[in-house]
């Protein structure tokens, strides 16, 4: 049982930080696009930026293990995984609704579980 409750500590812990850096991601893309920079620039921007926080805040707070250079490699190849699932979402939200924040959001919740899942089995283990 207190397995149980550490885990979904550690998940709610997750996902705090997950939204966290989310609205600093999409705050930044939505201020970058109101300049008239492009979407793409700006979502890669934004991302970037909140893939920094993340990676600290999951290190330190969520699995509490020391930042490391192959920890920052395997992260860096999941967040390579989700930016292109991400560019992808909102490149498809662009052309079907001219809207580039729907796709940002379609992709949260999916780059959400995956990122936890293999922050815990495999970046942070």
């Amino acid at each position: 049982m207190r397995e149980l409750i550490a885990r979904q500590r550690q998940f709610l812990i997750y996902l705090s930080g997950g939204v966290l850096c989310a609205l600093c991601d999409i705050a930044i893309m939505q201020l970058l696009i109101m300049r008239g920079i492009n979407y793409v620039i700006a979502t890669s921007i934004g991302f970037v930026c909140g893939l920094l926080i993340n990676y600290t805040f999951h290190s330190k707070l969520t699995f509490q293990r020391s930042a490391s250079a192959f920890s920052f490699a395997r992260y860096l190849c999941v967040v390579g995984i989700n930016y292109l699932f991400t560019l992808s979402c909102v490149s498809l939200s662009m052309a079907l609704l001219g809207d580039a924040l729907a796709g940002k959001l379609v992709s949260l919740p999916i780059i959400a579980i995956i990122g936890f899942l293999l922050g815990k089995y495999w970046i942070f283990k």
